[in-house]
């Protein structure tokens, strides 16, 4: 048994990468776990995986009614919510003066957007409760910008504040922000710059796996209720940033 055991927790961004390593990584630990991504299919196949703890639905962050209505889903299928893991994101790196202007558009709407839409469709249950913890996954980027990341970063770096905030706002409510460095996920597979694309490939030839950004998750949801751990960041030992 450990203190996520039994717990309902909601994950977005939960069909590859980061967001499904944690969900494994709690499935193991006993929560009943509500998934959400864009791409059903691999929802559905993960939740046959694992069993009748999880369960799924398409979800867009960036619409606020698509948020909404998945926390209403996930609390008619286990009841109460006790965590929101805000883990979508987007990654198209490219230097400013390429003026990719939709890009940076993508790169606000679901890093920022998607995560205020999920504070929100859970908040007032939190509040009204007296208790639950939002986990935000940021990055590294929220600490340094980087050439051709400057946008990224920005968005990253309002992920940290918003967190902040939260937790400033509210004395009963656990506000975690995990901040992790290169990972080998599929995040940044929409870059469109090519030699920005092949520097990443670079920069991936020292990256953790996801699994080590869902152990640090893990820790932060295990910890008394008392105990709010405000942020982890985790970098490969081997980085040079």
């Amino acid at each position: 048994m450990t203190g996520i055991s039994g717990k309902t927790i909601l994950i977005s961004g939960a069909s590859s990468g980061i967001g499904e390593a944690t969900v494994r990584e709690l499935a193991q630990a006993g929560a009943k776990l509500f998934i959400g991504a864009r791409r059903g299919d691999r929802l559905k196949a993960l939740a046959d995986e694992l069993g009748t703890q999880i369960a799924w639905r398409e979800l867009d962050v960036t619409d606020a009614a698509s948020f909404d209505a998945f926390a209403a889903a996930a609390e008619d299928a286990f009841g109460q919510i006790d965590v929101l893991i805000n883990n979508a994101g987007v990654m198209p790196l490219s230097p400013l003066a390429a003026l990719k202007r939709d890009e940076w558009a993508r790169m606000i709407d679901v890093n920022i957007h998607g995560v205020l839409n999920g504070i929100a469709a859970v908040l007032p249950r939190f509040v009204a409760r007296g208790g639950g913890q939002v986990v935000n996954v940021a990055s590294i980027g929220a600490h340094l910008v980087l050439p051709t990341a400057a946008v990224y970063c920005a968005t990253k770096y309002a992920v940290w504040a918003i967190t902040e905030g939260l937790r400033q706002e509210h004395d009963d409510i656990r506000a975690t922000v995990i901040s992790p460095g290169v990972v080998a996920t599929e995040l940044g597979n929409d870059i469109t710059d090519p030699e920005v694309a092949a520097s990443l490939k670079l920069w991936r030839q020292k990256a953790l796996t996801p699994d080590a950004i869902a152990r640090a998750i893990r820790y932060a949801l295990e910890q008394p209720e008392g105990v709010d751990v405000n942020e982890v960041i985790v970098r490969p030992t081997a980085a040079g940033m």
